[in-house]
């Protein structure tokens, strides 16, 4: 008899939350993490991630994250801590532009509570943002953030605590399949199982070399800025934002508890890099791209920079995710990558993977993100 139900391999944001509702579920199940439990290596870090309604990305994602929001309050309720704040969030572009005019097709097409703010309201409702004629805000009051490493931390402490074995510091060589489960091989070990999830980010090609998605990992950076003057971001007149302008497309939060501003661009530079090559730093570049946008649009955000960090986006050409089976392989089972937006869906993931692995299918629909879309 396998030792293990299923294997989670990768403890970012898709894996811890997996390895908990496994392990909530009554299944025997470890977890395999090459670094340390909320490192800074891959996606899953940077203090905070943004959680929304209406997705500009598509309006299919919305019923997946309905239940992912109700998913966010029962972990709050089992952990007893606070992981999601609800700020509301405005999102700001031109009225044709690719952000307002998908967040309002989602935002119409499931009946999501919105307004529309054109750019005289926008400025006076959140005065710390200076736009242009023609820009309009869509203000959607169920926004919010996540608590990243919090999130992590808190997932496999649960995790543990419902019988779940992790390990860290240890690199998975591949996993395949073998006979009628899996082997994953990490280390100098090989763990067979009834089955294994692959969640392992920038990552999944070394280990699944067969994969037929053509997937690659892009460098972004996070900044955290003091506001010239912290007056126009309180709470209750600067909520989580994206803005999309001439300078692409950027996001950032309310004014954290130390008084800084973190601001990030969306799609940094698309530069493509490789998970293990060493991480490039920071740059003034860096900065200067994300600055751009903080002069133009959020004068009296752009003092100094206090800090930066780099992380990765696992993209698809596409940019949805990826959650299916192996064709060859069916008790191989790989979520992500998620593009640089699937954090808020981690609760959901967690679930719909726990589901493949244990009953071989799910009730949500995840047809938008099988393999077979690539040929």
């Amino acid at each position: 008899m396998p030792l293990f139900d299923v294997v989670v391999v990768g403890l970012g944001a898709m894996g811890s939350a997996a390895l908990y509702e496994l392990s909530r579920r009554g299944f025997r199940a470890a977890g395999i993490e090459r670094f340390s439990i909320a490192h800074d290596r891959g996606s899953s870090h940077g203090e905070t991630r943004i959680i929304r309604l209406g997705y500009f990305e598509h309006p299919s994602y919305v019923p997946l994250l309905r239940r992912t929001y109700e998913l966010w309050r029962e972990f709050e309720a089992a952990s007893e801590r606070r992981l999601v704040r609800i700020t509301g969030i405005v999102e700001i572009g031109p009225a044709d532009g690719a952000l307002v005019t998908g967040t309002l097709a989602a935002s119409r097409m499931h009946d999501l509570p919105h307004e529309v703010l054109d750019t005289h309201d926008c400025m006076r409702r959140f005065p710390a943002f200076d736009l242009p004629p023609g820009y309009v805000g869509v203000f959607q009051p169920d926004g919010g953030y996540v608590a990243v490493e919090q999130t992590i931390e808190t997932l496999i402490a649960m995790a543990q605590a419902a019988g779940a074995e992790v390990t860290t510091g240890v690199a998975v060589r591949s996993v395949t399949q073998h006979g009628q489960g899996v082997r994953v091989s990490a280390g100098s070990i090989d763990i067979e199982a009834r089955a294994a999830i692959v969640t392992a980010g920038a990552w999944a090609r070394d280990i699944l070399p067969d994969l037929s998605a053509p997937i690659r990992a892009t460098r972004e950076v996070m900044a955290w800025f003091s506001p010239l003057d912290p007056t126009p971001f309180s709470r209750d007149r600067y909520p989580v934002f994206i803005l999309e302008s001439g300078h692409g497309m950027h996001y950032g939060f309310p004014l954290s508890r130390k008084g800084t501003l973190k601001i990030a661009k969306h799609h940094h530079r698309d530069e493509t890099v490789f998970p293990d090559e060493p991480r490039r730093p920071p740059s003034a570049n860096d900065e200067a791209l994300i600055r751009a946008a903080i002069a133009e649009h959020i004068p009296k955000a752009n003092g100094a920079m206090l800090a930066a960090k780099t992380c990765l986006y696992t993209m698809t050409p596409d940019h949805h995710f990826i959650v299916d089976r192996l064709p060859d392989a069916p008790n191989v089972i790989v979520a992500s990558p998620c593009s640089g937006h699937g954090f808020k869906f981690a609760p959901v993931l967690g679930e719909i993977l726990a589901d493949l692995a244990t009953d071989g299918a799910t009730a949500h629909d995840i047809g938008r993100f099988r393999l077979g879309r690539f040929g």
